[in-house]
C-alpha cells in the first residue's frame, strides 16, 4: 500500500488538465493552510476539491462489496477513510468553504459535468461576495 500515491494521481492530473482547459486555473495543490489539505483548492473563492479514488474511498457505484480476502480489515479501513473524509469536509465547511468531492469514475465518465459543477461553485462564491467588505464573506 505504500506505493500508492497520495497526491498527483492520474485522476487528479486529468481533472487539473480539464480545469485549465476550461479557464479555471489559478488553484493551489495540496494547500496546507486549511484543514484536510484539499487536493485542489481555490483559496480566494473558498472552494476545496477532494479527488477520491474509487477503490481506496470505496465508491458505492464501483465497489459496492468488500474485497473477499480479509473483509474485516477492509471494512474497518474503508470506515476510517469515510470518517476522515467527513471530518475534513466538516472542518472546511465550518470555516465557510464549499467542498466538492469528485470520484475517479466521475472524472472518467462525466468530466464535462464535473467541470460545470466546479465552475458553478466558483461562480456562486463570486456572486455571494459582491459588496462584501474585504476579508469577510456574507
Amino acid at each position: 500500500m505504500q506505493a500508492n500515491r497520495a497526491k498527483n494521481t492520474g485522476p487528479e492530473r486529468k481533472l487539473r488538465i480539464a480545469l485549465r482547459a476550461a479557464g479555471l486555473g489559478g488553484y493551489r495543490l495540496d494547500w496546507r493552510n486549511v484543514p484536510g489539505r484539499p487536493d485542489i483548492s481555490y483559496p480566494g473563492r473558498r472552494v476545496a476539491i477532494f479527488v477520491h479514488g474509487c477503490y481506496w474511498h470505496h465508491c458505492p457505484r464501483c465497489y459496492p462489496n468488500l474485497p473477499k480476502s480479509n473483509p474485516a480489515f477492509w471494512a474497518r479501513k474503508f470506515e476510517l477513510n469515510h470518517e476522515r473524509d467527513a471530518r475534513k469536509r466538516r472542518q472546511l465547511e465550518e470555516r465557510g468553504w464549499t467542498v466538492q468531492e469528485v470520484w475517479e469514475c466521475d472524472i472518467r465518465d462525466r468530466l464535462a459535468e464535473v467541470i460545470a459543477e466546479i465552475r458553478s461553485s466558483l461562480e456562486a462564491y463570486a456572486s455571494s461576495a459582491v459588496g462584501t467588505p474585504p476579508g469577510q464573506r456574507r
